[in-house]
This record gives C-alpha cells, sequence and structure tokens, in this order.
C-alpha cells in the first residue's frame, strides 16, 4: 500500500526524530493524530493573538443604550459628583453619542480630603443620605452657573460603601440624591454582603444611578432592576413651589433662580450673560432702554436683569417683595435673574465671562479705595480677580450730585482700563431714576 500524501512514514525499527519548524518551510505530520494535534495547536496560537477586552467589560445592554439616549434627548443638563460606586454609568453616559447635550461637569470625590474640599466641611459620615443630599445641592448649584439658557439643571449626588479587598463589617450600601429646581429626590440600598463581587455591586449601583437621571429628566423608558427581593431601596422625595425656592436663595442655600420670560426666540451661541443689576423698584424705561444699547455692544450674549435677594447694608428683600418685582419683568417680556450675591466681585465669580451694565456711580464706587477699607492694593486685587474671570463693565452716563457724568470724567487705573467700556451718550442719556419715580409716587 503506498504511503498517503503528505505522511511521513519511518522504516521499521528506526527511531522518530522530531522535526523542527527550522527544518522545514512547511510543518509535516507524522500520522493523522500527529496532524490534528498539530492543527489544533496552532489554532489556540491564533486564539491567543487576537485583541481580548479587557477582563469585566461587556458590550452595553440594548435596554441601557435606549435609557442613556432618551436622557441626551431631553432638554436637561447635569452635574454630576458621585464617590464609592456608580463608576459604570458614567462609562454608559460618555459612550452613547450625545453625552454634551447631558453632561456638563462629572467630579468623583474619592479621597476624604476631596469630599471635604467639595462640600466644604468634613461629613459626619462619608457614605449616608446627608451626605448624598449636600453632594446634589452642591451639583445644582454649579450646573446652575454652568447650563445653557432655557434648559432644565439637574444636581446629582452619589456615595457609597461596596466590597473592597477586604470583608467589611458594615453592611454594603449606596446612597443617592438628585436636585432639580423643585424636587429633591433620595434613596438608599443595602446589598446582601457576599452575592456580588465589586464588580457587580458596581453594576447595579449604576443601574440605579441611571435610572434616577432619567426620572429627574422626566424620561420613561425600560429598567431592568438586579436587586434582590430584600434590597428593595428606601426611598424621599420632597417637593418644592417658587416661595421656598426663592427662600432658599434667601438662606445661601442656592444661588440663583432664572425667569425666562424673553421675548427673544433666539438663543445665544454662547453662555456669556449682559447683566444690568440692580433693585429695580420700579423698573422703567430708561433701564430697558440701557440693557438694550448695551446688547447692541456687546454682541453675543443673554441680556437680563438681576436683583440679589441679600444686600450689602439693608435686609434681605422678602419672598413676596422679589415675586412682586419679577411681575414687572413677565410684564415686559425681559429674563430676570434672582441671585444670593450683592457684591460685584462674587457676581463676576457667579457669572465669569459677562459683561456687567453699570452707572457711572456704581463705577466710581467700584475704584475708590474708600470702599474697600481705604486700602487701594486692596481694591486692585478683587477688581483684577474679577478681570481674571473674563468680566467687562459697561458704564453709561449719569448724573451725580446735579451733573451729568461718563466714565471719561474718572481716572480708572491703567491696569483695569481695558475692563471698563464707555457707553457714549449720544446712545444713551435717560434722566430718570428709581428714586425720583418713587417719589413722585409718594412711595
Amino acid at each position: 500500500m503506498p504511503p498517503r500524501r503528505g505522511l511521513k512514514y519511518l522504516p521499521e525499527n528506526q527511531s522518530e526524530k522530531k522535526i523542527r519548524a527550522s527544518d522545514h518551510t512547511q510543518p509535516r505530520a507524522y500520522s493523522d493524530a500527529a496532524g490534528r494535534a498539530y492543527r489544533a495547536q496552532k489554532r489556540t496560537e491564533r486564539e491567543r493573538e487576537k485583541p481580548r477586552r479587557p477582563k469585566g467589560s461587556q458590550m452595553m445592554d440594548g435596554w441601557i443604550r435606549s435609557l442613556v439616549e432618551a436622557i441626551h434627548s431631553s432638554p436637561t443638563q447635569a452635574v454630576i459628583y458621585l464617590s464609592g460606586g456608580a463608576s459604570q454609568a458614567l462609562g454608559w453616559m460618555m459612550s452613547v453619542p450625545g453625552a454634551s447635550n447631558t453632561i456638563l461637569e462629572v467630579v468623583v470625590p474619592y479621597s476624604r480630603t476631596s469630599m471635604a474640599q467639595l462640600l466644604g466641611k468634613i461629613p459626619a459620615q462619608f457614605a449616608s443620605q446627608q451626605t448624598a443630599e449636600e453632594m446634589a445641592l452642591v451639583a445644582y448649584n454649579r450646573a446652575l452657573k454652568l447650563s445653557r439658557p432655557g434648559l432644565r439643571v439637574l444636581g446629582v449626588g452619589f456615595t457609597g460603601s461596596l466590597a473592597t479587598t477586604h470583608p467589611k463589617h458594615g453592611d454594603h450600601r449606596f446612597y443617592l440624591s438628585t436636585r432639580t429646581c423643585d424636587r429633591l429626590w433620595t434613596s438608599d440600598v443595602t446589598l446582601l454582603k457576599g452575592l456580588r463581587t465589586r464588580e457587580e455591586e458596581d453594576k447595579v449601583s449604576s443601574h440605579f444611578l441611571l435610572k434616577a437621571i432619567a426620572d429627574a429628566c422626566k424620561v420613561s423608558a425600560t429598567f431592568k432592576s438586579e436587586l434582590h427581593e430584600s434590597e428593595m431601596p428606601n426611598e424621599c422625595e420632597k417637593q418644592f413651589d417658587e416661595d421656598q425656592e426663592l427662600q432658599q436663595i434667601i438662606d445661601g442655600k442656592l444661588c440663583m433662580k432664572i425667569y425666562y420670560f424673553s421675548c427673544d426666540t433666539q438663543t445665544p451661541h454662547s453662555e456669556r450673560k449682559i447683566i444690568l443689576s440692580g433693585s429695580f423698584n420700579p423698573l422703567h424705561d430708561g433701564h430697558l432702554r440701557l440693557l438694550e444699547i448695551a446688547s447692541s455692544i456687546c454682541g453675543d450674549g443673554l441680556p437680563c436683569f438681576e436683583i440679589s435677594a441679600v444686600n450689602a447694608d439693608k435686609p434681605p428683600l422678602s419672598v413676596a417683595e422679589i415675586k412682586t418685582r419679577v411681575q414687572q419683568f413677565k410684564k415686559a417680556g425681559k429674563t430676570v435673574i434672582i441671585s444670593n450675591q450683592p457684591y460685584f466681585y462674587k457676581k463676576a465669580e457667579l457669572f465669569p465671562g459677562s459683561a456687567f451694565v453699570i452707572g457711572v456711580d456704581t463705577a466710581a464706587r467700584l475704584i475708590d479705595p474708600k470702599y474697600y477699607g481705604g486700602d487701594y492694593g486692596k481694591m486692585l486685587e478683587i477688581l483684577l480677580e474679577c478681570k481674571r474671570t473674563g468680566s467687562k463693565f459697561l458704564v453709561g452716563g449719569r448724573k451725580v450730585d446735579g451733573v451729568f457724568k461718563v466714565l471719561e470724567d474718572f481716572d480708572i487705573p491703567e491696569e483695569l482700563k481695558d475692563m471698563f467700556i464707555s457707553i457714549p451718550a449720544e446712545r444713551f442719556r435717560v434722566d430718570l431714576s428709581s428714586t425720583e419715580i418713587r417719589k413722585s409716587r409718594g412711595m
């Protein structure tokens, strides 16, 4: 019987020698079994050479992608602060197109020092409902500063204590809170110890975080919970009305509330604001005209009025008084911001990159060391810090001691000159004040 092609037969009683790869261009088999073994070895080698997905990495579930897409399609922008879990949720949200529509900022204050700096204090417990609520409130205030005009704003706080490298004496648990203008929602979940790995606990908490964000965005979508029957969450919700929200501004808990009454349907291309601050008691045509002229000089930006609920040398405004003044802007169809910052250097921090429209009398006080304890250096330091935020001051002329004056009538320090822009008198001059109007009305 002739030998089969491709096989090598050795004479009887002759020892078989191994064929080295270097001996032949193509490997040769001694038998069918040897050939099968060789081919299996090569398949194994090829499999090893294929790029592998990192351990623990999985394709995103279809329902997760659908939920994230719905979140990104909602008119909501969020700041998310999380520590101790739910890390996979960030990957899901960032990997689906449209993340920039939703996410303004993500911070992971993982160390104790980082958490203390975020909250401005050392929390009593790092993984607790109170800490989650405080994180959500800080996140909400941050989102108010970063969000684009007219969009819903969301702050998210998450803190957890999940499985780690060594057994824990306490529970495996996480706390979650979301904050919007009219709602504070909190939840806590205690997980069964030993039921899951750290990665699996992180996945469960990520599912829960994603659902909470979807609920806050008012998105309806399918959600698949992996919680055990005994792991049901404890949930709590608080609703806020307008009065309560304004009181929180007065108390310093919230930094501002924006009333978008503008008749202009065009949204500015930037987050920059053109702000005319004042008490507006009452609002008059001079105010409206001044902001209009300033906006034409500045170009792109959101024109808006601003009232500080807290005053430097007077008692804070009451909720009722704030609402009365807000109604003026509703009738005029103009956007107004209620803030808790009476000082311009604080307003510059609250609205970085903005242009502030002021009267020449206010400009004179800004550059007068008398209002800085007589310290010229302190005045310069504070205003240079305003300059570093990108702030500008547009200055309109006003009567001062019975004489109409403009910016050029005052000596602006050389370092600050490019921060102050004069509104020409030929473009704007209205010899009218709220004080005079109140006097004429006997108020």
